[in-house]
């Protein structure tokens, strides 16, 4: 099936949607709310639904023979989270998390990896790229470098305002910038829309981004007829044939590892950075028979070139954040971008 401009976004939203709000179909009207067969539930669940086995490299079996013990009728809800929290945490993945107990249990691979890596120094850009007299328009903060020859957008998050409105106002601002940094570096993801919003202004060319499978059947291998997803169209706008860096680090997931993914098929983008985060996948959930909630991904998604980087999209240039040029008020991601753009032949 070929899905192409907006429709794409609506139906993936909707299927995420449907899949949440039907969880209660799958639970047992007499199920017990006990350590149990709450733990047998999740297991279960995720044995049969989740989509991500493949490149996750765990043994789901092994897990819950390992932990099973563990788990007795009449238990503390602290100890039995405990437990849940350990089986979760097998899978490295920051889309798979439970709430209960007063607390909520996510992936603690996914946290180390996105403070621990970061490629990221907030004070260095705040004072010296963005400065004292930046401008901010919805959830994106801005200013020229490179002797005002480069743009120059920090957004922080995909939770964060981006409409076609704003980002149309942005390039007004600037037309006479010769390319573009967008920096996405420790933004946890958010709305699929304002990914939508952002592409409307690169060039479409009709080149595929993606392609999605949504989980079909109870073995790990059953997907659903493949969905691929093209470039959406630009409507009134005109695209953006200027250079465009986007800058990624191991902070970026979700939706903004999914921009990263998506922007690598345009030919007027460079990723730099480093590899994202992952978590490319639609998450969805409901409830276990103790009342807590559980969600985990039920897609998956394949690049172009056939593979799926749900643990991280790589960079198309691969640049770590250098601590001297810190030291000296520096950020050597987004001075090798401004030279990039200011001496591309895309000028």
């Amino acid at each position: 099936m070929h899905i192409k401009n907006n429709t794409c976004r609506l139906i993936l939203i909707a299927t995420s949607l449907l899949l949440a709000s039907c969880e209660k179909m799958f639970m047992s009207a007499d199920m017990e709310p006990t350590p149990t067969a709450t733990f047998d539930y999740l297991w279960t669940q995720i044995d049969e639904r989740y989509s991500l086995f493949d490149v996750k490299d765990v043994d789901w079996n092994q897990m819950r023979d390992s932990l099973r013990p563990q788990v007795f009728d009449g238990m503390s809800n602290d100890s039995l989270f405990a437990v849940l929290k350990k089986l979760i945490n097998s899978l490295n993945d920051g889309h798979v998390d439970i709430w209960g107990n007063n607390d909520v249990a996510s992936s603690e691979e996914i946290f180390l990896q996105r403070y621990g890596n970061g490629n990221f120094d907030l004070n260095t850009v705040v004072l010296n790229y963005l400065r004292a007299n930046h401008h901010t328009t919805g959830g994106m903060s801005y200013n020229t470098v490179s002797n005002g020859d480069v743009l120059y957008i920090r957004y922080y998050s995909f939770s964060n305002s981006a409409s076609e409105a704003q980002i149309d106002a942005i390039l007004q601002r600037y037309p006479y910038v010769k390319g573009f940094i967008f920096d996405i570096r420790q933004n946890g993801g958010g709305a699929i829309q304002n990914e939508w919003n952002l592409m409307a202004f690169l060039p479409n060319e009709g080149q595929l981004l993606y392609t999605t499978q949504l989980k079909a059947g109870p073995a790990h291998n059953d997907f659903g007829i493949p969905q691929q997803v093209f470039a959406p169209s630009n409507g009134n706008h005109t695209p953006i044939s200027k250079p465009f860096v986007l800058l990624t680090d191991r902070g970026c997931y979700s939706a903004a590892s999914s921009f990263a993914l998506c922007l690598k098929s345009y030919s007027n983008v460079i990723v730099m950075g480093d590899t994202t985060g992952g978590g490319l996948a639609i998450p969805a959930g409901g409830a276990l028979p103790n009342g807590w909630h559980y969600r985990f991904g039920v897609s998956r998604t394949i690049a172009p070139d056939g593979v799926n980087y749900e643990n991280g999209v790589p960079p198309d240039q691969l640049l770590r954040l250098d601590p001297a040029a810190v030291a000296n008020g520096h950020d050597n991601i987004i001075d090798s971008a401004a030279r990039l753009i200011v001496t591309s032949d895309l000028n």
